[in-house]
C-alpha cells in the first residue's frame, strides 16, 4: 500500500526492539485500543463542549505505531465497539454496537481509521521527529477525521441542518490544543529516547 523503501523506525519499534514481533504487535494493538477506550470516557470540562482526548490518542497512536500497527489498533477498537462493548464516547447511554456506529458519529469513527493509517505512514517517513512536521501531520490527521465525519453527519441529520455548527465548530479549539500537545510530545519523546 505505502512505499516502505525509505522508512524510519517508529517510536514503538525504537522503544521496544527485542522480543517476538507478532506478540509485540498484538500486545500494542490491545493496549492502544484500551487507550482509545479510556480516552473516549474521560470528559474534560471545556468551552463550548466537553473535550475527550480521543482524537489525540488516535493521532499519536498512529504516529507512534506506524501505519500497519496504527491501523490495526484503531480497527480493533472499532471491532470492539461493533461487538457491543461500550468503548465509544457516550456509550452505552447513546447506544452500543453497530447501531451506534451508523449514528451521527459513525463518519468520525471511520475517519479515525483513515487518520491513524495516514499519520503512521508519515511517521515512517520521519514526520514525528520535529515539532513543525508533527504539527503539520496532526492538522492533516484532524482534517482526515473531520471530512468523513461531517459528510456522514450531514447524511444522517440532513444537510438542511447546520452541520458545521454541530460537527466542527465546537471542537476546533480543543482539537487545535491537542494537535499542539502532540506536536510537542512526540519529538520530545524521540529526544528523550536518544534519537532525533
Amino acid at each position: 500500500m505505502f512505499n516502505t523503501a525509505h522508512n524510519h523506525p517508529t517510536l514503538a519499534q525504537h522503544l521496544w526492539q527485542s522480543g517476538d514481533a507478532r506478540l509485540k504487535f498484538v500486545l500494542l494493538a490491545v493496549l492502544g485500543s484500551l487507550a482509545l477506550w479510556l480516552s473516549a470516557k474521560i470528559q474534560i470540562p471545556f468551552y463550548p463542549v466537553p473535550m475527550t482526548m480521543q482524537t489525540f490518542v488516535v493521532l499519536t497512536v498512529g504516529m507512534a505505531f506506524g501505519w500497519r500497527l496504527g491501523a490495526a489498533t484503531v480497527f480493533l477498537y472499532l471491532v470492539e465497539g461493533a461487538l457491543g462493548l461500550p468503548v465509544f464516547a457516550g456509550s452505552p447511554e447513546r447506544g452500543v454496537g453497530l447501531a451506534y456506529m451508523v449514528g451521527p458519529t459513525g463518519g468520525y469513527l471511520f475517519g479515525f481509521l483513515l487518520a491513524a493509517t495516514m499519520l503512521g505512514w508519515l511517521a515512517e517517513l520521519g514526520w514525528d521527529r520535529r515539532i513543525g512536521t508533527t504539527l503539520a501531520a496532526m492538522i492533516l490527521g484532524t482534517a482526515i477525521i473531520y471530512i468523513p465525519g461531517l459528510i456522514w453527519l450531514g447524511t444522517v441529520i440532513g444537510w438542511d441542518n447546520p452541520v458545521l455548527e454541530f460537527g466542527l465548530l465546537p471542537f476546533l479549539f480543543g482539537d487545535t490544543l491537542k494537535a499542539i500537545l502532540a506536536a510537542l510530545a512526540l519529538p520530545l519523546v524521540w529526544k528523550l529516547a536518544g534519537r532525533d
